[in-house]
């Protein structure tokens, strides 16, 4: 065995990847609510923003492993997010947007480079972010909403559940929707129909500027989403004005699926992204 295979070899076996998701989530639940900044060694950093109703723990075991490899890492809890359910109804989209703003403006004056990283709704606050800072080294959409699936039909449905009942239960698909995924842990499993409906405005206004998108792009859905539109992850990638992108498809994963994949390809390929870029 060469010495530089061998190295790979330990580096991985010392890295976070080794470590199985569900243990790891035991042995850290006192973070399971928190935002968290990891300081990296290469000026670079990464922002990462989380799903709707779920908290920055999802993308925590992505963030610890591009941190091994220098980047400086942030992901801010969004507004109305781990807490509890009603907290959801004070917050709008624009202010998960000034939120990140925050966040980014820090980065983008400490560090030679930032990308932007999101998962669900965190991918379409990601474009937004985007198409406001050019200076945006490159972006990961995961699990990003072209269109939420039957958006029509779901948007005057929520419409009409909000006068009746305005609190609703998550549903989930049996294959991926196991009680003991991290996705579910870690989320509010009711939501308020009135932030619901700021989902299907934030959706659409992110829609309308993925073409004014230049930045390098990777674009990474599970096949199975039951979530998002099924050719959503194609729209945006034949409609994004970026020039460089990327694009990759997961099999058998639930919508938000970072947080419990043990495939650790997608983290390798995500940080072969970053350094080309």
């Amino acid at each position: 065995m060469n010495t530089k295979k061998a190295a790979k070899i330990i580096n991985k076996n010392n890295s976070v990847l080794s470590e199985d998701p569900r243990e790891l989530f035991l042995k850290e639940k006192e973070f399971l609510n928190q935002s968290f900044f990891f300081e990296g060694t290469n000026n670079k950093a990464i922002l990462l923003i989380h799903g709707w109703t779920t908290t920055p723990y999802e993308l925590r075991r992505l963030g610890r492993y591009l941190n091994e490899f220098g980047y400086t890492v942030s992901a801010p809890l969004l507004r109305g997010h781990g807490s509890v359910p009603k907290e959801l109804e004070k917050a709008n989209w624009t202010d998960w947007l000034v939120d990140i703003e925050k966040e980014f403006e820090i980065l983008k004056n400490k560090y030679s480079k930032v990308f932007v990283g999101g998962t669900s709704i965190g991918s379409n606050l990601a474009l937004i972010l985007a198409k406001s800072h050019p200076e945006i080294s490159g972006l990961i959409l995961m699990a990003a909403p072209y269109k939420v699936k039957l958006e029509s039909l779901s948007f005057i449905c929520a419409k009409i559940l909000r006068k009746i009942k305005p609190f609703h239960k998550k549903h989930y698909p049996p294959t991926f929707g196991a009680v003991n995924t991290i996705t579910r842990l870690i989320s509010y499993q009711t939501y308020p129909i009135k932030s619901a409906l700021e989902i299907f405005q934030l959706v659409r206004e992110a829609r309308e500027i993925i073409p004014d998108i230049k930045q390098p792009c990777f674009l990474i859905q599970s096949s199975s989403d039951h979530v998002v539109a099924k050719n959503s992850l194609e729209e945006i990638y034949n409609r994004i004005g970026s020039e460089i992108k990327k694009k990759k498809y997961i099999k058998r994963a639930y919508h938000t699926f970072i947080s419990d994949i043990k495939n650790e390809g997608v983290f390798e390929e995500i940080l072969g992204f970053l350094n080309e870029n």
